[in-house]
């Protein structure tokens, strides 16, 4: 009976009073039991314990191989990436056009390639292009336009003998229409055939030497050797309609207004376009080392947000042979470090074929720097009620994830997707599904990255007793020890956390 008496008195006092008088040994456990039915309606909400590191490149993020290097060095680079990157060239699977203008292709060749990436557990980031640069038919410096447009009587290309040292080279030729319209109903195909292919990551488009969006050593003709800004606007507006989520980037050239519509366009400047960097970290790249010309591209066509939304990428310089073996020294290169770098541009992915076997590009050095690259989850709270577990879930990393991924307890998926969080920033996510008593049950899933690899998350989380919400007569938030003096905001042991209105045993 004077327990009873002391809990009815805890109620009618103020908290400090109340706290100091009856939170005494068993007094505590007989105030909840007498509380509960008071609080029928009140949720209690139980912390569930979860442990989980990363421990390794995340998909779709990371140091990039080719794949004749990747398959080479897998031994020892393979769980050290996560991407390899190629070029593809129309010419190679399209193999005519039908009277009805449909367009005729064999997959065959690409699906291997796709294939033998995959076999190695990792993902394809893939350019079409045109210039080839490459003897693809027969010609020296063919431009891998595909051979029924090559066959029109209306379609001329033009030539330069050696420009920028790439040799010579074939300009495929922008007057003709066939090709403007062969060139936005190959991605439309593409996108039908390959935006939910979890072999296939990023995809980077673009036109002139390398889809880079310059010509070397001979004069831009816009609508002859170059596509028209007109035709230019036309496909970045078709892109977004047809991409059906698969993240596509543009290169950073893309800002020059020498060959591209899409600065001076507001409307082009508001789509969700990646950038990616053909001479990431070279010697001048920086604003302050000559021109910094990099920089200024990023800055133009980025605007300081672009990666927010779309994918930043690219591939360490070839300025000089030694860039790429030398951009993973801890000490930096040309006074930058590769971590400043990546934070800097929030890089998703970075290729760099021949750093492997340099001094710097141990797999070991290659997997530390690939997981400073992308997205980085991890939870920072776990509850239950019985029925439903909420996460707060943050993103550790330097960029967002760009495609979809939820945590799921077994194969119930959360009500929010993962896609778009954005370094140091919170989410709160629900799962319809109670988990293990040792969260071991709770991952993360994603239609988008393949069944060899696993998006990882970090998490400290103990397990704690139930937490009971009652009425009471508190007006401010303050926690208490046992004995009823006021403490710090304890994270062990149990204690009284006093708010407005309520209060909550631990």
């Amino acid at each position: 009976m004077e327990n009873r008496l002391l809990s009815r008195t805890f109620v009618s006092v103020n908290a400090q009073t109340m706290i100091t008088k009856s939170i005494k040994g068993i007094a505590l456990v007989l105030l909840i039991m007498w509380a509960a039915p008071l609080t029928s309606n009140a949720q209690t909400w139980h912390s569930v314990q979860l442990k989980s590191q990363i421990t390794h490149p995340q998909p779709m993020t990371g140091l990039v191989l080719w794949p004749e290097q990747a398959k080479k060095r897998h031994t020892t680079y393979g769980k050290s990436i996560q991407l390899e990157f190629s070029y593809c060239l129309p010419c190679k699977v399209v193999k005519g056009c039908a009277e009805d203008e449909t367009i005729e292709y064999d997959w065959s060749s690409f699906d291997a390639l796709l294939d033998d990436v995959a076999g190695r557990g990792h993902q394809l980031v893939v350019r079409f292009r045109y210039p080839s640069g490459k003897d693809d038919d027969g010609q020296k410096g063919t431009t891998a336009v595909p051979a029924y447009i090559k066959e029109r009587s209306d379609y001329n290309e033009t030539y330069a003998e050696n420009p920028g040292g790439d040799g010579p080279t074939y300009y495929a030729d922008w007057t003709n229409t066939e090709l403007q319209r062969f060139t936005l109903q190959f991605y439309s195909d593409f996108a039908k055939r390959y935006a939910n292919d979890a072999r296939i990551a990023f995809l980077e488009v673009g036109f002139g030497h390398w889809s880079e969006y310059h010509i070397y050593g001979t004069k831009v003709q816009l609508g002859v050797n170059f596509p028209s800004k007109s035709f230019q606007k036309k496909f970045f507006l078709h892109m977004k309609s047809i991409a059906n989520g698969i993240p596509w980037l543009v290169s950073i050239d893309a800002s020059d207004d020498t060959y591209s519509p899409v600065v001076a366009d507001n409307t082009l400047m508001l789509l969700t376009f990646g950038l990616f960097d053909d001479s990431f970290m070279h010697k001048t790249h920086e604003i302050g080392t000559t021109d910094g010309y990099n920089e200024q591209c990023w800055n133009s066509i980025g605007k300081g947000t672009r990666w927010k939304k779309g994918v930043c990428g690219g591939e360490i310089s070839y300025y000089t042979s030694s860039d790429q073996k030398n951009f993973l020294n801890p000490a930096g290169m040309y006074g930058h470090t590769w971590e400043e770098q990546a934070a800097k541009y929030h890089i998703t992915f970075m290729i760099a074929n021949d750093a492997p076997g340099s001094t710097y590009g141990t797999a070991s050095r290659f997997r530390q720097a690939s997981m400073g690259t992308g997205y980085r989850i991890a939870v920072k709270e776990c509850n239950t009620d019985g029925t439903t577990t909420r996460l707060l879930v943050t993103n550790q990393g330097v960029a967002p994830l760009y495609r979809d991924a939820w945590f799921a307890i077994g194969t119930v998926r959360a009500d929010k997707s993962l896609k778009g969080l954005l370094p140091n920033t919170d989410r709160w996510v629900e799962i319809p599904a109670v988990p293990k008593d040792d969260g071991s049950d709770i991952h993360i899933v994603s239609d988008y990255i393949l069944p060899t690899q696993q998006i990882e998350f970090n998490a400290d989380i103990e397990d704690e007793t139930a937490i009971q919400s009652i009425q009471s007569p508190c007006t401010s938030a303050s926690y208490y020890n046992l004995s009823g003096q006021a403490i710090s905001h304890p994270t062990h042991g149990i204690y009284v956390k006093c708010t407005q209105n309520k209060i909550a045993f631990k």
